[in-house]
């Protein structure tokens, strides 16, 4: 797997990690990823995230379940096993209504569980590369990805500016595999951490 060089800032407080934020992207550096212990409310804005099209996947799973109920039950009454049950039609839509509105739901929410896993890479063998181990306690981890113009004594000297108390260089892989955790994450040795 290739790795590639990230450069990692810190922050303590989420009204300094908004700011900065804005100045990284006006400054045209790429952001992979913002990493906070609780959710942030607007930081998908702050970003430029479109927002997402779970609810379209859920609409959709929604109606194939609608479909394949009504189906399901329309074929099996009319076509393959027609029973007179006192004088009842065969397509009793009034019947079906509480079995069809159980097979939307669950297709629906079935659906969404798994595009959400497939589009969050998330699964029981699935693994990604932590940045910091104190993202989910009490930092606001920012990591911006370098390219071959990136200058990353310059990007360090300016997310300092910005108010990070932490900036590092790591190399990761930048993509989920599957398997285990290295036992360490080792930082890149020759660059010493800014404070």
């Amino acid at each position: 797997m290739a790795k590639k060089k990230f450069v990692v800032a810190s922050f303590d407080d989420e009204n300094v990690l908004f700011p900065a934020v804005k100045k990284v992207r006006l400054a045209g550096y790429k952001i992979h990823d913002v990493y906070t212990p609780y959710a942030v409310h607007g930081l998908d804005k702050a970003l430029g995230l479109r927002e997402t099209s779970l609810h379209t996947a859920g609409f959709i799973y929604g109606i194939s379940g609608t479909t394949i109920a009504l189906g399901a039950m329309s074929w099996v009454f009319v076509s393959d096993w027609p029973l007179n049950i006192g004088g009842k039609p065969h397509f009793p839509l009034p019947a079906f209504i509480p079995i069809t509105f159980e097979t939307t739901v669950l297709l629906s929410a079935v659906g969404m569980v798994l595009t959400f896993c497939y589009l969050c890479q998330l699964g029981p063998f699935v693994k990604k590369h932590h940045f910091s181990s104190r993202a989910t306690d009490d930092h606001f981890v920012m990591v911006i990805e370098c390219t071959s113009k990136t200058n990353v004594e310059d990007l360090k000297a300016f997310l300092s500016n910005t108010g990070a108390f932490d900036v590092n260089v790591q190399e990761a892989e930048a993509n989920w595999w599957l398997g285990t955790y290295d036992k360490e994450q080792v930082l890149i040795k020759d660059e010493p951490t800014v404070a």
